[in-house]
């Protein structure tokens, strides 16, 4: 089912921005009321045995997953869990409340069916998203939390803001994400650099074994890289990650290139999203794949728009997949349509 050309029309009229909280409310609305919830969960969800994965210790639903940004503080996360998602990811999070960058600062590129945003970790911060966790998380989905350094934080300061929020958020995510690789803070791509990359982990993977130790509960550790990445930065990252101990990597973020783009708003300072990412995507889940030999789990992300495109990063090396532009642009029935094929084509 696409997104009714009446709703989707109306949506892209508003800015941006807006659109996406006036969406964010619905759907957080709808998580509130068990009849909706119900018709959701009917219209859009699709179960299948053959479509569940083991992975990292936990069994996920499905494959395909709803990448950070969309729900950065859980607002919407007990409705989003009735669209048929596998798993959700909150975030990114950030130690406390920020604004992010000036508004206007998320753009569509309707001719490319992609966005360039420069939001900045906007988000009221993890005490408030912890209390949202604490009241009630999302049943029947894998959540996990995306966790990022603080605008205001120096780089050399940067392991003890991701420190701070692993321990805050180790009880109720599924998984952790730190995010290293968004283009729209200040400085913070620098810390894939292996030079940083390496005192970060070693940090986080150590304060990972005292949290199991001290909780008997383990939860995955994973790193969101970026798509613009050099092979052998590429090479680098992925030799620090898989010495580290890190149990899996994201692939991608949004990219900073602007290669072959039809609509008129390329030069937008920010990060670039949508169905111009999706042969990137697919070429650096195949680089680490090969890198690693397949002993890395890689959950990719970036231009899925359909079954196809979520089976070409499958077949690419990829565990799990997650959208986020597909979705606002396809609307929530992607979800289904994507499932429903991979269930009939086996993945």
């Amino acid at each position: 089912m696409k997104i009714h050309p009446l709703l989707r029309r109306i949506l892209f009229l508003l800015d941006p921005e807006r659109a996406h909280q006036l969406t964010l409310r619905l759907v957080s609305l709808a998580g509130v009321l068990p009849p909706v919830q119900f018709l959701l969960r009917q219209t859009f969800s699709y179960s299948s045995p053959g479509l569940a994965i083991n992975l990292f210790g936990l069994k996920f639903p499905n494959p395909l997953g709803l990448a950070a940004g969309y729900d950065k503080d859980g607002l919407g996360m007990h409705g989003l869990a009735c669209l048929g998602f596998g798993h959700i990811e909150l975030g990114t999070v950030t130690p406390l409340p920020q604004r992010g960058n000036p508004q206007p600062r998320i753009f569509r590129l309707l001719e490319d069916e992609a966005l360039i945003n420069r939001m900045g970790f906007p988000n009221v911060g993890a005490d408030a998203l912890l209390r949202r966790l604490q009241l009630r998380r999302p049943k029947g989905v894998i959540l996990g939390i995306n966790i990022g350094k603080g605008s205001d934080t120096p780089l050399d300061e940067a392991a003890q803001d991701y420190r701070t929020l692993m321990h805050a958020f180790y009880p109720h995510g599924d998984y952790l994400v730190v995010n290293v690789s968004s283009p729209n803070t200040i400085g913070l791509r620098r810390l894939q650099a292996r030079e940083h990359l390496e005192g970060l982990l070693q940090v986080l993977i150590v304060d990972r074994a005292r949290l199991h130790s001290s909780t008997g509960r383990f939860v995955p550790l994973l790193i969101k890289l970026a798509p613009d990445l050099s092979d052998e930065e590429l090479e680098d990252a992925i030799q620090v990650i898989s010495d580290s101990g890190l149990d899996g990597v994201i692939a991608t973020n949004t990219t900073i290139a602007r290669n072959g783009l039809h609509s008129p708003l390329p030069s937008e300072i920010g990060g670039l999203s949508g169905l111009p990412l999706r042969r990137q995507t697919k070429e650096v889940v195949s680089q680490i794949y090969r890198l690693t030999d397949g002993k890395l789990p890689i959950v990719g992300v970036g231009g899925i728009f359909g079954s196809e495109d979520a089976r070409a990063l499958l077949e690419a090396g990829a565990s799990l997949i997650q959208l986020y532009t597909g979705l606002v642009y396809r609307g929530p029935g992607v979800v289904k349509e994507i499932l429903v094929q991979l269930a009939k084509e086996g993945i």
